[in-house]
């Protein structure tokens, strides 16, 4: 049986924690997505996954905490995208560059490590279902700042997005802005290696807003229909895995996946 409903009402309070968190990473994972295809990042976004990746790795081995071993991955990976990685070119080549690199350093860390299997595959596929109050603090941390930021600089960041060149020459600071995204990017990429794991972390990020583009081009009806694609995702998942007892991620991706065909025939049949 792939599903097992039969305790289903005793087990919903013991993943709470993995509910808030899923919730508050999704809202978080909706907007920065729109920012992340607008200026064609998904690549990127992979690449900060893989050092995120090694970051927690080694965290684990030495028995620290993983989050904030993800989160300083993240954060290097992301300053040297954003700069080194000014020309959409050279920031392909960086990438390239990291995810090989990111993705061997965090597979010697995990092969040293002689802690408990599940540690290990956590970190490429994520357990949210473990989610517990410090984790959970880290990341409701995270994901405020992340919102705050966006609130600040949303509509210079959007303008700056869809046409850099003018934005500029309207005095807009689309350097610093750029910096200021890839900073909030890797941090988002880092709490959200915690839900679906390094491997899998675009059906998070970059899904669910290129659906909702598919069906509006309206920036505030994107936003919001990536953020609803993605609490849709997330906590179906989560509740998915509950009564299935197998990892989050292949809940979280599929169902991302069949929002975004759900999306294509919706655009298909307009046109």
């Amino acid at each position: 049986m792939i599903f097992n409903f039969t305790d289903y009402a005793d087990l919903l309070p013991l993943i709470t924690n993995s509910l808030i968190a899923g919730a508050l990473l999704a809202i978080v994972g909706g907007l920065i997505g729109v920012f992340v295809n607008t200026r064609d990042m998904s690549f990127a976004v992979h690449g900060i996954s893989e050092l995120s990746f090694a970051g927690a790795s080694f965290a684990l081995l030495a028995g620290t905490d993983v989050v904030l071993g993800s989160i300083f991955g993240s954060l290097v990976a992301a300053g040297l995208i954003g700069v080194l990685g000014a020309k959409a070119r050279e920031r392909n080549s960086i990438v390239a560059v990291l995810m090989p690199a990111g993705l061997g350093l965090g597979i010697l860390a995990i092969s040293l490590y002689r802690g408990q299997a599940l540690n290990k595959f956590g970190l490429l596929t994520g357990q949210i279902v473990a989610v517990d109050l410090p984790q959970l603090a880290w990341l409701a941390g995270i994901s405020l700042f992340i919102l705050g930021v966006l609130a600040v600089v949303w509509r210079p960041l959007a303008f700056a997005s869809l046409d850099p060149e003018v934005a500029e020459a309207r005095g807009v600071p689309t350097r610093a802005l750029s910096l200021i995204f890839m900073l909030l990017l890797g941090l988002a990429v880092a709490a959200s290696v915690q839900v679906v794991g390094a491997l899998l972390v675009l059906s998070l990020l970059v899904t669910p807003a290129a659906a909702a583009l598919r069906v509006t081009k309206v920036p505030f009806r994107v936003a919001l229909l990536s953020v609803v694609f993605a609490l849709t995702a997330v906590l179906g998942g989560i509740l998915l895995a509950v009564g299935a007892g197998l990892p989050i991620s292949p809940y979280v991706t599929s169902i991302s996946f069949l929002i975004y065909l759900a999306c294509r025939v919706i655009e298909r049949v307009r046109k």
